[in-house]
């Protein structure tokens, strides 16, 4: 590049984050800086937070690396994990996998009775709730109560049954920590699950000063869960101040936030047992629409021999093409730990484990030629902590990827800089928005962005950014990480 160019982008980017030089400064430092890691890594020296650790990696379109700063030190990489889960899930069950949930009788209809068992198999499918249904969370149910009521059955003497033999009873991956498991971003996985087994809580401070605010829930304010309410209304200029824990192995939560008066808030809360709440809300909802249970709801684990049963509905979600959009746009752990645990089950046909699920993902990586001993999973979604990469590894990762058949899925399930996903709000008013398909990561300490830009001069490159070990607010390493896109957008 020229040496106009070079301090021109010195200058912009230095004066972005509030370090001024004179026009002799730069000039006499611009000798020092030859090239872009020299820049970048002068960057970082300056920066509010010097003392954490920082790593970047850009690769041009031949897959050599062109930037390296610290690209080869083992990070923790937060949810830039899903970016090798998604592409695993994508090869190893294909794009246009799909699941089917499917509905068994043993018994028989006698006029509109179905004297019998009723058994809900569930196929590991993370996608019943509203999020690929036009916001319905209740369209799947449904669809099957429908297809059960043109069948004539209008009452069912008998258990119903939610089964969900297909994953081990391991609610949580290792290394997910206690105090989030309240929180939708951590709930209990089951191969039978609804609305990503999450109640959804709404708070109104709708009353006086000193009274318990009004509480609702999504679904109908089901007795499935048992909300304590001990929170209280102050006055309208405190601070909201979020107190929410549910009871370890139960669904009892208790709620002791202090809100100002007029407030309202929505908080999606975890709850246990999924294939229960599952076939609790099912019935719930069948009754509304006609169809009455008389029978017990019982979670069921005993692989079942379907080809004695009478298959009485079914529901095929969209294509995994579709579904990885929602793990890597919106970056959802739950649709993430899903999805692993489904690629064992599927690939190996057996009882699925997330461990047996990472697994296959290290084996994808294998195959891809990769060096599996500079990757360490303990989770697929990226909050265990002890997940560890290199950025070197993650852009290696994305060229390689880049050229397999289903390049062009992954791609689409990137969030896109400026319009949606975790990057919707990103990068707005810069000339690279639209440019640049990423993934975000973030857990405590830690702050990761990698993905594709297509630069000012339409090349493409593959891009990682990390930063370790911080204490406070990430924004201020996601301007740096934007400030050293828009250089890379304008210069390459």
């Amino acid at each position: 590049m020229s040496a106009c160019k070079f301090i021109c982008s010195f200058i912009f980017v230095f004066t972005s984050i509030g370090v001024f030089f004179s026009i002799e400064d730069v000039k006499a430092q611009s000798l020092l800086l030859n090239d872009s890691e020299q820049l970048l890594t002068r960057l970082i020296t300056e920066h509010e937070y010097n003392q954490s650790v920082w790593s970047i990696s850009v690769r041009d379109s031949s897959g050599t690396e062109i930037i390296s700063v610290n690209s080869d030190k083992l990070m923790r990489i937060a949810s830039n994990s899903k970016l090798f889960i998604s592409g695993a899930v994508l090869s190893g069950l294909g794009p246009d996998f799909t699941f089917t949930t499917s509905v068994y009788g043993d018994g028989e209809l006698r006029d509109s009775l179905w004297v019998g068992d009723i058994f809900i198999i569930g196929s590991g499918d993370p996608s019943i709730d509203g999020n690929f249904y036009e916001d319905n969370p209740f369209f799947v149910f449904d669809s099957i109560i429908d297809q059960l009521l043109e069948m004539g059955i209008e009452a069912i003497d008998g258990n119903i049954y939610g089964n969900e033999a297909l994953f081990d009873d391991v609610r949580y991956p290792r290394g997910w920590e206690w105090d989030d498991l309240s929180f939708y971003y951590a709930p209990e996985i089951g191969a039978l699950s609804f609305n990503r087994n999450t109640v959804e809580l709404t708070v109104r401070a709708d009353r006086r000063p000193g009274s318990l605010p009004s509480i609702s829930w999504f679904p109908f304010d089901t007795d499935y869960i048992e909300f304590i309410n001990e929170q209280v209304i102050g006055s309208a200029n405190i601070r909201f101040n979020e107190s929410i824990i549910r009871v370890p192995g139960t669904n009892t939560v208790f709620l002791r936030s202090t809100l100002p008066t007029g407030f309202s808030v929505k908080e999606p809360i975890t709850i246990t047992e999924p294939a229960l709440y599952f076939i609790d809300t099912f019935v719930k909802r069948a009754a509304g629409k006609g169809i009455i249970f008389e029978g017990e709801l019982l979670a069921d684990r005993q692989i079942r021999n379907t080809s004695t049963l009478t298959l009485l509905a079914q529901h095929e979600s969209f294509p995994v093409s579709k579904i990885v959009q929602r793990l890597n746009r919106e970056s959802d752990n739950f649709y993430t730990e899903m999805l692993t645990k489904s690629l064992a089950a599927y690939k190996l046909n057996t009882v699925a484990t997330t461990e047996t699920g990472l697994e296959l993902v290290s084996d994808y990586l294998e195959e891809l030629n990769m060096d599996t001993d500079s990757i360490s999973f303990r989770d697929a979604s990226g909050m265990a902590s002890a997940n560890l990469t290199s950025a070197g590894f993650i852009t290696e990762f994305l060229y390689v990827v880049n050229k397999q058949p289903y390049s062009n899925y992954f791609n689409q399930s990137l969030a896109v800089a400026g319009f949606n996903g975790t990057l919707r709000n990103r990068m707005i008013n810069s000339e690279a928005v639209g440019r640049i398909r990423g993934k975000t990561g973030f857990i405590s300490g830690v702050r990761s962005l990698s993905g594709y830009i297509q630069t000012k001069n339409n090349n493409v490159y593959s891009f990682s950014m990390i930063t370790n070990n911080f204490i406070g607010s990430a924004r201020p390493i996601d301007r740096l990480h934007e400030q050293i896109l828009e250089y890379i957008y304008a210069e390459f």
